[in-house]
Parts: structure tokens; C-alpha cells; sequence
């Protein structure tokens, strides 16, 4: 007689520390297996999108955190969350550690979350990630995770599988309205790549939950190439969406301001009620603000009521040289040494030796060429927050500035800089999105200066040279500047396709045409490693001929994907 043996899975009714342990293997393994196709969900059809793989390698950081010991829930939470801030790579990692962070705040000194306790998690978490974002972009996962929130909060009464149900079936009715919410994603038809990523987690809840049970899934939009893409891995879009705000508020402005957290919440709803593009960051007592308005006055007054505010900034928008919104960069936040500089007012010492620069940058050439002007060079494309921190550390120095080089990068470098702070480094990041940039900001860099003075000389640096890069599209795809087909030359300025064409030369000489058609004095081209031979040679010539007093640097940077990167001042 043969024994027959049934295996019963019997449902939790709590989620505690294994149950978040087996969730985060889950994910992870969920993540590896859709991996493809979030790296292939992208806006623009450059062959960068790599969302996918930055949310696996830094979920692989969370999961290997939550190995050491935990005493419930929360605290293996807390230790997830920490290990994805070192380990995230990209904007999709860094709002993945701000959902685990916000989950184990939430959760804290929690053994067992019962189905109320999973769903407040759950809010606490969408509510965190959109606060940690300068400039939240409905339409992406900042849209998701909100929905799968609320409705969470509207399954709390029943268990912890109809709330992490409710979750999941949330998130996938929002990611499938992404296309609706942002223009760039209804324009190529596609979905949130981030956003994509966080079904993902929450359908892989589900199933640690509920045992075997196979979990619905609703079909992404697909592109006008029948791809399924998103927007969260590419250009534009994700964490560090550029500013924008309306153009009722007439001033900028901006202070660091020392203040405990709860007059800091008070400041934010107060600033909220004068004016727009509203940035509120910091911890440990230290904060930037950031806002548009028309009553400066107020604006500071709120400020003055909260804490004590200090290097404050008020730019007039009428008065700038550049009027074009997104030629504003953020200013460099170097927020460990405003306790010093607040209070006292005093000029530093200048030891010449104590000052660091780290860059981020693909390519042997660009490397070498950055080196050699002293900065410590990160050559992987993706960077962790721990291996920037761990940049910054050798770079041995007391004061170290952070050049990302790119959006995606920034958020990265933002997180290992206050990382530096906390172990007592001056870090502070100057938001380059390209390697031009970089050359720029290095150019003007003194280290005989005051250090803020030196970082702010270097932000204007790289803010006032334009970038664009040339690329080669890998599929098809509508744009701003019409359809393009596998195989075509892409012009990308300011995160916006400008020229498609179909030879490299020909699409870079317009390229240059069209930017030095604005004004300039300086162009500098980076030529990559696939890039036709002889041409630097040839857009030397095509500027010598067509604009005579403009001066041409050339160098070979090696990087690829981009045949051409070029920059203006």
C-alpha cells in the first residue's frame, strides 16, 4: 500500500521575522525572474535601461542584510533597509531602501505585524519614498506605491494576505494608469519600469503568504513596437525628474536650517501654503529647504519660526542669465558643516591636502583624464552607495565633492554623501549629468578657496555647460523629435531626443550647429568607443569652417553606448 502525504499550507496570521526573511527571498528571486524584461522597460530606445538589474542587485544587498539576527518583524525590516541604502544602485534602488526604510519605521519594536499593522507599513512606506524625492513625478512608481497603500489601508480590517492582496491588485490597476499620468510614458505607450518593479515585490508578498497560490497578473501596456517598456531605468523621468514648477512664483529660495523634526514638519506644511516646487531633506538636526514663492519675507520667517536657518540664498528668476527652467541646478548641499558655519561665521583653515573629489564615469580615456586631475574614479556605470562611501573614504580627505554624471546616479551619490557625513566627511555632490560637466566643474575647482565657496564655483561651472550625447537606438520607438527605427543616431539634449539621423558624423555636425546656434565659446567632445574613425577630426573641421571662434577640445573617452558626448559654454 502506497502512503500518500498532503502537504497543508496553513496561512499566517501575523508577519514576523521569518516571514519577512522568506519575503525577501521571494522578491529577490521574483525580481532575477523579471529582470529582463524591467531592464528592456525604458522611454527611449538607448540601450541603458537597467532598472531591473538595479533593483535585483540592490534587493540582493537587502536580503543578505536580513541574515543576521532579528527580533521581529521591524527589526529585520530595519536591517533590509539599511542594507539596500549601502547596496542601491540607481533611483530605483534608492526608492526601494526608502520603502523598506518607511515600512520598518512603521514597524518598529513590532514582533508580529497583525493585517492593520502590514497595511499602515505599507502606507508608511509609499508616504517615505515620495517624501525623499526632490521633485515627485506622478506616473511613476511614486504613483504606484501610493495606491497600493490606500488600498491596503481599505483591506486592514481582514488578515495579512487581504491586505497584501489588496496591495498587489492596488498596484497593478495603478501601474496599468501610469501612461495616463505622465506624457512622456503616453507617447511611446508604455508603463513605469519602477513601478513594474514594485508589483513585482508585492505579488511576491503574496505568495509568501499564501503558500502555493498563484498570483493574478494583469498585462503591461506595450509599446508602439509591441515592447513592454517603462520609464523608471532611462531618460527622462525616475528619481530625479528635473524641477519644473509653476511659473506664478517669481523667487527661489533656499537655507539650511538646523531644527528638530517636528517643527520641520510644521515648516513643510507652512511653505507648502506660500508657494511650490517644495524640497525639505536632512536628518540628525540638519536640513535643506527648497521653494518657489512670491513672499520672500514669509518664506524665510517660516524658516526663522522652525530652527535657525542660515546661508540663505534668494534668486530672482527674471534676473538670470539663462531663463531656461531646468538650467538651474540644485545647490550643493554640504550639510555637516553648518553647525559650524551657522553659528560661527568663520572662515576655515585651508589645508590644501584635505580636500577630495570622486567621479563617476564609464570608459578607460574619461577615467584616465579624470584621474589625472586628481579626482578618485568609479568606472562601474551603476554605482552602490557603499562604493561611493567607500570612493570618498580613499579619497582620505576631510571635505570631498561627489560628481555623479548622471541622473540616475545622483540619487546614489546624495545617499553615500550623508552617509560621509555621519562618519564625519564634509561631502557634498554637485549634480553633473554628464562627464562634460565634470570637465567643467573641475576646471574651476581651487582648493586655496573656501570649501562651500569651491563646491558652489564648481556647481555654476557644470550648470553653465550644456550636454548632449549622441547614441544609437536598439528599437523602435516615437520621441519628441519623431520615430525613430532600430539603428538610427539618436541626438540627445538635456534628456530629450533633438536629431535622429543615420549617420553618426552628419546627426553630430547638426548637433553641434543647433547648440552653438545658441551661443558659445567652448565646445568639448568626448568620443567613445564605437565611435567612427577620425570623428574628432571631423567636427574639428566642421567647427573651425562653420564657427571660427569657437575653441574645440577633443579626447578619446572609451565609453560606450555613446559614440559622442559634447558639451557648451
Amino acid at each position: 500500500m502506497t502512503a500518500l502525504t498532503v502537504r497543508l499550507w496553513r496561512v499566517p496570521d501575523s508577519v514576523d521575522a521569518a516571514t519577512v526573511r522568506r519575503w525577501g527571498a521571494a522578491g529577490l528571486d521574483a525580481l532575477r525572474r523579471h529582470r529582463a524584461e524591467i531592464d528592456a522597460l525604458n522611454v527611449y530606445p538607448v540601450p541603458d535601461g537597467d532598472t531591473g538589474t538595479n533593483l535585483v542587485l540592490t534587493m540582493t544587498a537587502a536580503t543578505e542584510a536580513a541574515a543576521e539576527p532579528g527580533a521581529g518583524a521591524g527589526d529585520v525590516l530595519r536591517r533590509m533597509a539599511r542594507g539596500a541604502l549601502l547596496g542601491a544602485r540607481g533611483n530605483s534602488g534608492i526608492i526601494l531602501a526608502q520603502l523598506l526604510k518607511g515600512m520598518a519605521g512603521a514597524l518598529d519594536g513590532v514582533v508580529a505585524a497583525d493585517g492593520g499593522q502590514l497595511a499602515r507599513a505599507l502606507d508608511e512606506a509609499a508616504r517615505g519614498a515620495y517624501r525623499a524625492v526632490a521633485a515627485p513625478v506622478e506616473g511613476t512608481v511614486l504613483s504606484v506605491g501610493p495606491a497600493a497603500a490606500a488600498a491596503a489601508l481599505g483591506a486592514a480590517d481582514g488578515d495579512v494576505l487581504g491586505v497584501a492582496r489588496a496591495a498587489a491588485d492596488g498596484a497593478r490597476v495603478a501601474l496599468a494608469r501610469t501612461p495616463e499620468q505622465l506624457p512622456a510614458l503616453a507617447r511611446a505607450g508604455v508603463v513605469d519600469a519602477g513601478g513594474r518593479g514594485l508589483v513585482v515585490l508585492l505579488e511576491a508578498l503574496v505568495q509568501t503568504l499564501g503558500g502555493d497560490e498563484t498570483v493574478r497578473s494583469v498585462p503591461p501596456v506595450a509599446g508602439p513596437a509591441g515592447v513592454v517598456r517603462g520609464a523608471d531605468g532611462g531618460r527622462p523621468g525616475g528619481l530625479m525628474e528635473r524641477e519644473a514648477g509653476s511659473a506664478e512664483y517669481a523667487y527661489e529660495v533656499q537655507y539650511l536650517l538646523e531644527a528638530p523634526e517636528p517643527a520641520v514638519n510644521a515648516l513643510r506644511r507652512a511653505l507648502a501654503r506660500l508657494g511650490d516646487s517644495l524640497v525639505v531633506v536632512g536628518d540628525e538636526g540638519v536640513w535643506h529647504v527648497h521653494v518657489h514663492v512670491n513672499d520672500v519675507g514669509a518664506a524665510i520667517e517660516a524658516g526663522v519660526e522652525a530652527g535657525r536657518p542660515s546661508r540663505i540664498s534668494v534668486t530672482r528668476f527674471a534676473d538670470q542669465v539663462d531663463a531656461r527652467a531646468d538650467a538651474r541646478p540644485p545647490a550643493p548641499w554640504d550639510a555637516a558643516g553648518a553647525e559650524q558655519d551657522a553659528a560661527k561665521g568663520q572662515e576655515e583653515p585651508v589645508v590644501a591636502g584635505e580636500r577630495g573629489v570622486v567621479v563617476v564615469c564609464t570608459g578607460p580615456g574619461l577615467a584616465e583624464l579624470l584621474g589625472a586631475e586628481g579626482a578618485v574614479v568609479i568606472t562601474s556605470g551603476s554605482p552602490s552607495t557603499a562604493e561611493v562611501l567607500a570612493a570618498i573614504q580613499r579619497t582620505g580627505a576631510g571635505r570631498v565633492v561627489v560628481l555623479p554624471n548622471d541622473p540616475n546616479v545622483q540619487a546614489v551619490a546624495t545617499a553615500a554623501a550623508a552617509e560621509a557625513r555621519a562618519q564625519g566627511v564634509r561631502a557634498g555632490v554637485v549634480p553633473t549629468r554628464s562627464p562634460v560637466q565634470a570637465l567643467a566643474a573641475m576646471a574651476v575647482r581651487d582648493v586655496v578657496r573656501r570649501f562651500d565657496d569651491d563646491v558652489i564655483a564648481m556647481a555654476e561651472a557644470a550648470a553653465r555647460c550644456r550636454s548632449a550625447e549622441l547614441t544609437m537606438a536598439v528599437r523602435e520607438a516615437l520621441t519628441v523629435a519623431g520615430r525613430c527605427q532600430a539603428g538610427d543616431v539618436l541626438a540627445i539634449v538635456d534628456g530629450e531626443v533633438n536629431l535622429i539621423g543615420r549617420d553618426v558624423a552628419q546627426t553630430a555636425c547638426q548637433l553641434l550647429d543647433r547648440m552653438l546656434g545658441g551661443g558659445g565659446e567652448l565646445v568639448t567632445l568626448i568620443v567613445g568607443r564605437d565611435a567612427p574613425d577620425e570623428l574628432g577630426e571631423t567636427l574639428r573641421r566642421h567647427v573651425a569652417g562653420s564657427w571660427p571662434f569657437v575653441e574645440v577640445q577633443c579626447y578619446e573617452g572609451g565609453q560606450p553606448h555613446y559614440p559622442l558626448l559634447v558639451g557648451v559654454e
